[in-house]
């Protein structure tokens, strides 16, 4: 039920309707709605009564047992009178549903139907859960399982009093356990161990003898690649029950440790395994080609297919079509399913290449004669018409099980003559283009799996000339972006060549400039394929094929692609969505498309050849004055007041606008790994400057904790670049991003140094922005190496330069900056004045996501005032701000705060909470917080007994502290000897 005291309307995974009147709940206290309005129905003893009616779900009981059920032994004289007395108040209380409390034999019943009870609705949603389950839909069991869950509203019977309502509540307790457990298990069946790791480790520490819950935490650490921890679980579990039971593990428990000791494959997520499909006797006539020897992978997609042109039930007809680019295996997986399928048509089976990708197609009426001849009709007897052959044709048929295969289709006018048309036949069809063909199942294939790749690589050149040298081999499949078709000829060229090992077919490959000259051997050839298909486009059509090649972005939006084209949308959906249908294109998602690797490298060599050089330059111009003008757009909305956007190069195109914070960060999230690619395809040129402009106001992903690494080499270009040009502008601003990344990364010295650089540089080119923030970084970088003085001096120096440029987010930022250096040099009460002085110009500013760093500060500088619970409000207003503006990396380090201060507060549980979530999202800081954030977890798990994990989390924190040689490891160190102790270490880390 709803924390407002409102029951959860439809929550009930499509049980039946609820007649309007009285909705009851026992998952929390005993209430009474009537339409979403709470009722009263007076005191504990009453709720208590109206409790062991609900839960006996519409069975009688006798007025013994409801005395028994209130009051127990100690019943009162009176208890008859007063059992009547409360029933009769409660059917007051239901007013016009007072019918629903019956009197029968000496006793009561609640006559509800079950979908009126929280209770009763859960138990179908387990009912359901379960029918999805064995279904095969894990990802809808988990869904009911959850909405189960949710029905809870604290305590079970929450307040009421009697020996039944405490069986009972255990009972439901133990069965919501159950439904948790089973909701975990489908968790890290569907691959989210690193969510699930949090809440198993409380709910162990909740209920430490329940080991199913200790098996599962074991699971979700492994898949996280902890394995040491989920050892430590099995070794704490085990002298826990020797403890307090005298037993050992159960034998499930003991037996995952011995299959996490040697690493079980099976351990891994399970992905789905269907069995190969059966293949029988030719029977005729039988033109299906022969089948490719070395199939491999399509196992599931093969049997969908052959399920669906022969149904085990009755006679049908049926149609499927696959579609996909040239050589990503349409007729090879068409042939192997049509042979698969066989046995299904006894009376043959017939085929053709209809040439739809040549410039020739066949002609319909031409193949109607041939299908008619192999059918047994006289050539004198078919008529010379395409219309008159093809119901001749399906006259023929009927009666007959036939499975005609159309391979190489064109469109669907070239394929609607010949389909069979009678039930017990089917057709399957495969084409480039996407057929529009009424009632058929339509296939989009994809390239194969990198472990299907790897297996078509071995079986044609053999296993052992692979050998160990299995890297290789995948270097060589990726390189061939998957496509069977380039597999096969790779694999072919190794196989011909017997001086070359796999390494030197992988380092021909690897060069992209000549990757399609090397896919070719014999008569075969990638290009071939993709020849066909732009040979067929029109002049538009070829045009934006060639462009859309020349980004080195892995996708592309409709508007980036409308704005690349210089063409209005709706137009450039149009001529998009043309090429998807050709197979030249794929549409990932709803307005977002992509090139396959190899078709990409194909338009840009036609490009080259049939574009000429300022159309190229100009289409990536029109893309970079894109992507340039919305990102200023979301920096300004998410710091509004912020000079920076005023300081960025200007733009033509004005950019997408968004309605909603939420929305201008998915945008930039969406767009990071394309947006840092086109940064460093323009570096070098006349498009530097709004590269790294661009850059510039893109900071939040690497805050955001989604391309740290990736932003650091792209500030990295945009340093090198820019120097070799002689831009000072543009290094100075590059300088400042390399700070950044370099503090993220925690190499402290790297940012100070990078940090000083921007500041020279800011001078010799007069540029506002690095002459701000890179006072504000080397402040922050010295505040880190705890030299206050030296953050005091560039903190103000920040605040002069912010004040000089009108910058007001910028002036607040100084002074919330200026509160850390204060807090630490025992000015506490300045540090707060700061703040407050700081979150008001925030907020005067509308600065939402700036606001959240001073009342990040503001809880930190609390904590070490000792003012827990003032420290613990500004930290969740703080996290719940950065994760709604995905900034991770915030979040994260706000979960590492907040475990600190709760275990100061002696709450371990939470404490381990907020851990794990830091641990999941990688704390702001590196690899020495995230050092500290395992510390603090250890302390939690050694207050709640957990030494063995404990043990585990200190000593990689000790590793990593070693390794940064920084001064936290002797702490770490004084730890893992204190275990040798009888007392249970208890501390809080020193967090900078």
């Amino acid at each position: 039920m709803a924390s407002g005291g409102r029951p959860r309307d439809g929550a009930d995974g499509g049980a039946r309707e609820v007649r309007p009147g009285l909705r009851f709940g026992v998952l929390g206290p005993v209430r009474v709605w009537r339409e979403g309005a709470l009722l009263d129905v007076g005191s504990p003893q009453r709720r208590a009564l109206l409790a062991a009616l609900l839960l006996r779900q519409g069975r009688t009981a006798t007025a013994p047992e409801l005395i028994a059920d209130l009051w127990g032994p100690e019943s009162p004289d009176a208890a008859v009178a007063a059992l009547r007395n409360h029933a009769s108040r409660l059917r007051k209380a239901f007013e016009a549903d007072a019918d629903l409390l019956v009197s029968e034999s000496g006793g009561y019943a609640m006559r509800i139907t079950a979908d009126a009870l929280d209770l009763g609705r859960a138990q179908e949603l387990r009912t359901l859960a379960d029918r999805a389950s064995a279904a095969g839909d894990q990802l809808g069991a988990r869904e009911l399982l959850q909405r189960a869950l949710d029905l809870w509203d604290g305590e079970t019977l929450a307040g009421v009093p009697g020996p039944y309502a405490d069986s009972q509540r255990n009972r439901l307790e133990e069965w919501r356990v159950g439904l948790l457990e089973s909701r975990l298990e489908l968790d890290l069946t569907t691959g989210h161990p690193a969510d699930c790791v949090a809440e198993l480790t409380a709910l162990t520490v909740a209920h430490p003898l329940r080991e199913r819950l200790r098996e599962l935490l074991m699971l979700a650490l492994y898949r996280c690649g902890r394995q040491a921890e989920a050892l430590a679980v099995y070794a704490d579990t085990r002298r826990l029950l020797a403890d307090e039971l005298g037993v050992d593990p159960r034998a499930e428990l003991s037996a995952l440790q011995q299959r996490i000791l040697r690493g079980d494959p099976e351990l891994n997520p399970p992905a789905d395994r269907q069995g190969a499909t059966r293949q029988d006797a030719v029977v005729r006539p039988a033109q299906l080609p022969a089948a490719v020897a070395d199939f491999t992978g399509r196992t599931r997609l093969a049997a969908e297919l052959v399920n669906h042109l022969a149904p085990d039930e009755g006679p049908t007809m049926a149609v499927a079509a696959v579609a996909g680019i040239g050589g990503v295996g349409k007729t090879t997986l068409a042939v192997h399913v049509a042979h698969a399928a066989r046995h299904h048509f006894p009376d043959g089976q017939l085929y053709v290449d209809l040439q739809g990708a040549g410039p020739g197609p066949a002609a319909p009426e031409v193949v109607l004669g041939a299908f008619l001849r192999a059918l047994g009709v006289p050539y004198e007897a078919i008529p010379p018409g395409v219309q008159e052959r093809a119901a001749l044709y399906r006259s023929t048929l009927a009666g007959r099980r036939v499975l005609t295969l159309l391979d190489n289709a064109r469109d669907a006018g070239q394929v609607r003559p010949l389909l069979p048309g009678a039930e017990g036949c089917a057709a399957l069809v495969t084409s480039r283009a996407h057929l529009a063909l009424d009632g058929a199942l339509v296939v989009d294939l994809d390239v194969t799996t990198p472990a299907e790749s790897h297996t078509l690589f071995a079986r044609i050149v053999g296993p052992e000339r692979i050998g160990d040298d299995h890297q290789a081999a995948s270097a060589v499949v990726a390189a061939c972006g998957y496509l069977p078709l380039a597999i096969r000829i790779a694999a072919s060229r190794l196989a011909t060549r017997r001086r070359w090992s796999v390494a030197t077919l992988a380092t021909k490959l690897a060069d992209e400039r000549s990757r399609l000259d090397e896919l070719r051997v014999g008569d075969l050839a990638v290009t071939a394929c993709f020849e066909v298909g732009y040979a067929q486009l029109d002049a538009a059509q070829a045009r934006a094929f060639c462009l859309l090649g020349l980004p080195h972005t892995p996708d592309i939006s409709l508007p980036a692609a409308a704005a690349l084209l210089d063409l209005p949308s709706q137009e450039a959906e149009g001529i998009i969505e043309s090429l998807v249908d050709a197979s030249l294109l794929e549409a990932t998602t709803p307005d977002r498309y992509r090139f396959h690797d190899l078709v990409r490298l194909y338009a840009r060599a036609r490009a080259e050849a049939d574009q000429p050089v300022e159309h190229r330059e100009a289409a990536l111009s029109r893309l970079l004055d894109f992507y340039l003008a919305t990102a200023r757009g979301v920096y300004a909305r998410s710091r509004p007041g912020d000079r920076v956007v005023d300081h960025v190069a200007a733009t033509r195109h004005e950019g997408l606008t968004f309605a909603t914070q939420e929305a201008a960060s998915d945008w930039l999230l969406a767009e990071a790994e394309g947006l840092l690619a086109l940064v460093h395809q323009s570096l070098g040129g006349a498009r530097q400057r709004q590269a790294v402009d661009l850059l510039t106001i893109s900071k939040d992903l690497v805050e955001s904790g989604a391309v740290t690494s990736a932003f650091h080499r792209a500030a990295l270009a945009c340093r090198d670049a820019a120097r070799t040009a002689g831009d000072a502008r543009a290094e100075g601003r590059a300088c400042l991003l390399l700070t950044l990344s370099y503090r993220l990364l925690n190499r402290l010295d790297d940012a100070d140094e990078a940090s000083r650089q921007a500041l020279a540089l800011a001078t010799s080119a007069n540029d506002p922005i690095p002459r701000c923030e890179a006072h504000t970084d080397r402040g922050i970088v010295a505040v880190y190496q705890h030299r206050y003085d030296d953050a005091e001096r560039h903190f103000r120096a920040a605040l002069a330069a912010f004040r000089a440029d009108d910058n007001l987010p910028g002036v607040a930022n100084s002074l919330s900056n200026m509160s850390r250096v204060y807090a630490a040099t025992g000015r506490a009460e300045e540090a707060l004045a700061l703040l407050n002085e700081s979150i008001a110009l925030h907020e005067r500013s509308g600065g939402v996501l700036r606001v959240a760093n001073s009342w990040y500060a503001m809880g930190i500088a609390l904590t070490q005032m000792g003012r827990h619970e003032e420290a613990t409000g500004y930290l969740n207003r703080a996290m719940e701000c950065f994760h709604s503006h995905r900034q991770r990396l915030w979040e994260g380090s706000t979960h590492a705060r907040l475990a600190e201060l709760r275990l100061a507060q002696r709450q371990p549980t939470e404490a381990i909470h907020h851990a794990e979530r830091a641990l999941e999202l990688r704390c702001i800081g590196g690899e020495r917080r995230w050092a500290t954030t395992l510390t603090t977890l250890g302390l939690a798990l050694a207050e709640l007994g957990q030494t063995d994990r404990a043990r585990v989390c200190w000593s990689a924190a000790l590793a990593v502290h070693e390794r940064l040689d920084s001064p936290e490891q002797r702490d770490v160190r004084g730890l893992l000897d204190s275990l040798a102790r009888p007392a249970a270490p208890h501390a809080t880390p020193v967090s900078s």
